[in-house]
């Protein structure tokens, strides 16, 4: 294997890249699905371990923080010491999470095992991308990305359908467990086909980077999401907060000085790396307003059963699973502008059509919405994935890939802080009063900071439209 300078150039990986394109598939959706799977069942985990919803809203927002807080970290030990090496050991240590996940021993406990699961998953999204653009060669780089790409958004949209399902049937010990014999056959998998590294710098990781680094997305977040619960004026949300930005110009400065830094900020001068990325945070973003929200809409303002909903939100990955490997194809033949701003467009529409539902539209209005959005995701997500990891060297292949995957969760976790705050602050405006939850004799308070928060969707979708057509503009200059 040492004989060879790169994975294209050796035979048996060529031969065996599609089943390790299946492997860092199904693990990516894993990863990505333990975001959004938990969602639907708060309400039945906060009764069973009796916490109050605003604790057990951590066990969300836990997850996505340590994995947004590790990613980089993951990306450079990936490039230093192999992204396969990293990749395989992450696998081993997010299957040991979702065991201990399931155990139903107390919220701490909980917490504890998601916090092991996003250690593990960060080191799966860090290197994903980064072992795929390595394996594949240039002509089928699109359609093998657009699947990694495909399978984040199913995971990251999926979830409430999925939970959902379990739960109509199974405790939610099962929402996790389900990812322990996926996880074994994935690690076998990988165990067969996943070859050695080739490429590694064997450079030193900056540790001190990544320190301040975890400390301000934990200390951002933490205030974010303490101030929705006891006020953004409070002295812990306001200290917190100002920990996290000094913790980051902290960062900036040790980071310009450092010989190996954490993250390489000349990469940032690749305007078509830089601006795709930001499109995927509004994006990413801009679907966990749905996430967040729809699940409340359907079950607690509709009326709907946790199966029944479940249901109706699994339009967006079916559509997903239709539409990602056409537009992986497509990306291949046409290249990635056309799709990709067709995709934010029909985006843009959903956000728009979200703002008028209300108690008593007809449910063939919500599928085409959610059908329409899931068309857009899977036109827009394959051709940027692409986009992203084409702009750079191969040098730079594991922090690119590393960053993009910091793109996709951070746009989680400020998806659920962004939809949170506007719907708490449109329904407390509304009501008279501050509110922090669904109000049962009021879903017309709901439905008004429903409206609002889709709004915000919508400006997050029509920003990153603007973005692409001015990459698009340089893309032709240069």
């Amino acid at each position: 294997m040492e004989s060879f300078k790169s994975f294209q150039e050796n035979p048996v990986v060529q031969k065996n890249r599609w089943w390790i394109l299946v492997s860092v598939a199904m693990f990516t959706f894993m990863s990505t699905l333990d975001a959004s799977i938990v969602n639907i069942a708060l309400p039945t985990i906060s009764k069973d371990m009796n916490v109050p919803m605003n604790q057990s809203e951590w066990i969300v927002s836990i997850y996505l923080m340590i994995v947004c807080a590790c990613l980089l970290l993951f990306g450079k030990i990936g490039d230093s010491f192999g992204k396969i090496k990293v990749y395989r050991i992450g696998t081993v240590i997010f299957t040991i999470g979702s065991l201990l996940c399931g155990f139903n021993h107390s919220l701490s406990f909980l917490l504890f095992a998601r916090l092991v699961q996003g250690i593990g998953s960060s080191m799966t999204m860090a290197t994903n991308s980064g072992i795929i653009t390595e394996v594949f060669p240039l002509k089928e780089r699109g359609r093998a990305l657009g699947s990694i790409g495909a399978f984040v958004s199913l995971g990251s949209i999926a979830g409430p359908g999925i939970g959902g399902l379990i739960l109509s049937h199974f405790s939610w010990s099962y929402i996790f467990w389900i990812n322990v014999p996926v996880g074994i056959l994935t690690i076998l998998i990988g165990e067969k086909f996943l070859p050695k590294d080739i490429i590694k710098s064997g450079k030193k990781v900056d540790m001190p980077g990544f320190s301040l680094f975890a400390i301000f997305i934990m200390t951002f977040f933490g205030g974010i999401f303490i101030g929705q619960e006891i006020g953004f004026t409070s002295i812990l949300a306001l200290g917190l907060i100002i920990l996290a930005i000094v913790a980051f110009v902290i960062f900036i400065k040790i980071e310009q000085k450092s010989q190996q830094p954490l993250i390489t900020f000349s990469i940032f001068k690749n305007r078509v790396f830089t601006i795709s990325l930001i499109t995927a945070v509004l994006i990413f973003s801009s679907n966990f307003f749905v996430n967040v929200v729809i699940p409340f809409y359907l079950q607690n303002g509709r009326g709907l059963p946790a199966s029944k909903a479940g249901l109706l939100m699994m339009v967006f990955p079916l559509l997903m699973v239709v539409g990602s490997p056409i537009s992986g194809y497509l990306t291949d033949k046409i290249g990635t502008r056309i799709l990709t701003f067709s995709g934010l467009v029909l985006l843009s529409i959903t956000s728009l059509m979200y703002m008028f539902l209300s108690q008593n539209t007809p449910l063939w209005y919500y599928i085409l919405a959610t059908g329409i959005m899931g068309l857009g995701n899977a036109l827009f997500q394959s051709p940027n994935n692409t986009t992203v990891m084409s702009s750079v060297t191969k040098e730079n292949l594991g922090v690119a890939g590393s960053l993009n995957s910091f793109a996709r969760n951070l746009g989680m976790v400020l998806g659920i802080a962004l939809a949170t705050t506007i719907l708490y602050n449109a329904m407390s405006a509304a009501y008279g009063q501050r509110v922090t939850t669904y109000i049962s004799e009021r879903p017309d308070i709901f439905i008004f900071g429903m409206r609002i928060t889709f709004l915000g969707s919508f400006v997050l979708c029509i920003s990153a439209l603007g973005l692409t057509f001015l990459r698009s503009m340089k893309a032709k200059k240069s």
